[in-house]
């Protein structure tokens, strides 16, 4: 079997896509696999260290109004095309798989013009408008969120790396503080912001540093690749505060911690609610919401906590957070209301659906809705890349 998989630009396409790839090695070996990207983002250094091969296409990053710019998208948009087809038809593909981003619109439509069945996955409830394209292209639409507003839709979750889905939190904890310079006994908070930080975040929890201190509080910052030039040990007191700009084994982040105060896009809500860590969410407070709609059933469900940008301070961290952190028994019942709503087999579950339909054993009762030179003035046709971590 033969699969394309196009989700390029940031780690929440990235991830999903690459978890799906291991999934389908895990059930074929045999399967072939190319993962569509463009030369600047992530997936250049996170495909090839995965192991898969990555056919990159221009990135054409359109807008999301009519404007000025829209005259320049469509010959940037055909070679685009032209280039998802010249991996599709080089690699000889039985099916794309896209998961939003740069590189979705012009594999779907490469896939479209050459009769190659076509599957979305949609992390977010509010759907990314390469994926609100791709669902008007056929009925095999699948979605991380319940409540995706997507046609076609049907919830499966958003695949997981075997590291995430299979992690037992409570048997590597101790190896897991370990490797971090944390200690054993304290009460633990992870701190991260995505894939690249989050400066209010970062900011916040800074300026906090002493009530952690005096509370027994340890912490593990992850502040970004952008803002440390390495891990940084700022321990008072005999209580650790470790910072480092990058963790590669998130598994044994989320074992060390017995909460994380994160944003939280939708591939960190699938992923802590499945290893069963309760979030102090603090949704990012730009883009459309939809960071605030990942975290509210989590919360609602007694998985976690919510708080907004500008409310993230010190004084919320000392009157709010902390004590939790130091409630053992509050602790363990959210964690064990996260893991409820956690979903482990996602990867799994898709590949089946994915290989079955290659095999042509899914029928597709949903006709093309699209004339594609609508995409010339169609504004709900363009993406604008946006990170859904």
């Amino acid at each position: 079997m033969r699969v394309a998989l196009a989700g390029g630009g940031t780690a929440g396409h990235i991830e999903p896509a690459l978890s799906l790839a291991d999934a389908l090695m895990r059930i074929d070996p045999q399967t072939q696999i190319m993962c569509l990207g463009t030369e600047r983002g992530l997936e250049n250094r996170l495909v090839p260290m995965r192991g898969y091969e990555l056919g990159t296409i221009p990135a054409v990053p359109l807008p999301r109004r009519l404007t000025p710019r829209l005259l320049s998208v469509p010959g940037k948009l055909a070679s685009a095309i032209s280039a998802a087809g010249n991996h599709l038809a080089a690699l000889e593909a039985d099916v794309i798989v896209g998961f939003g981003g740069y590189v979705a619109t012009p594999g779907y439509l490469a896939a479209r013009r050459r009769r190659i069945p076509v599957v979305v996955h949609e992390a977010n409830p509010l759907p990314g408008l390469a994926n609100r394209l791709g669902a008007r292209l056929t009925g095999h639409v699948y979605t991380g969120h319940p409540h995706s507003d997507i046609r076609h839709g049907r919830y499966i979750g958003i695949p997981l790396r075997e590291q995430i889905s299979k992690l037992d939190r409570l048997a590597l904890g101790d190896k897991a503080r370990a490797h971090f310079g944390l200690r054993p006994e304290l009460p633990t908070l992870l701190i991260f912001g995505g894939s690249q930080g989050a400066r209010a975040v970062n900011e916040a929890a800074f300026a906090a540093a002493e009530r952690f201190t005096a509370a027994g509080v340890q912490v593990l910052h992850v502040v970004g690749p952008n803002n440390a030039e390495g891990p940084e040990d700022r321990t008072r007191d005999g209580v650790p505060y470790v910072v480092v700009p990058y963790v590669d084994r998130m598994d044994l982040a989320y074992a060390a911690a017995d909460v994380a105060m994160c944003r939280s896009g939708a591939l960190t809500c699938a992923e802590l609610t499945a290893v069963g860590l309760p979030g102090a969410f603090v949704p990012l407070p730009i883009g459309n919401g939809e960071q605030r709609l990942n975290a509210e059933p989590i919360v609602d469900a007694g998985g976690g906590l919510l708080v907004e940008n500008t409310d993230l301070t010190p004084g919320w961290i000392a009157d709010t957070l902390i004590p939790l952190l130091t409630d053992t028994d509050r602790v363990v019942a959210m964690s064990e209301a996260a893991s409820r709503m956690g979903r482990r087999d996602a990867d799994t579950e898709l590949a089946r659906e994915v290989l079955a339909i290659a095999r042509g054993e899914r029928g597709d009762p949903v006709p093309a809705e699209v004339d594609e030179s609508e995409i010339e003035v169609d504004e709900s046709f363009v993406d604008d890349g946006k990170d859904t971590r």
